[in-house]
């Protein structure tokens, strides 16, 4: 390999490793306080609407399909369920639609 591409991968390995380890280095010991705590906990549920919600608008074949499937995934979320079961029950109901309309 050239020379040049080792010192790009090796730059590119620290530019993503420098953010991952350093909130672990910095905040060792210490602990977020409530609010924040709260804010990051319910980033995954937002990250998951944000990249499904268009495609439930513009789903090509039923529209009631992305309708049910958001449903069953925004009633799993609002009772607290894990980002991994609200998924997972979306996909359920949905194969579960899918078979019997």
């Amino acid at each position: 390999m050239n020379r040049e591409i080792i010192l790009m991968i090796i730059g590119m390995a620290a530019v993503t490793y420098i953010p991952r380890m350093l909130p672990f280095v910095m905040f060792k010991g210490k602990e977020l306080p409530a609010f924040w705590q709260g804010v990051l906990k319910n980033v995954p549920y937002a990250t998951l609407g944000a990249l499904i919600f268009p495609a439930i608008l513009f789903i090509q074949e039923d529209i009631w399909y992305g309708i049910i499937g958001a449903a069953a995934a925004f009633i799993a979320a609002f009772l607290g369920a894990n980002v991994i079961v609200v998924v997972i029950g979306s996909i359920a109901v949905l194969s579960a639609y899918s078979v019997f309309f």
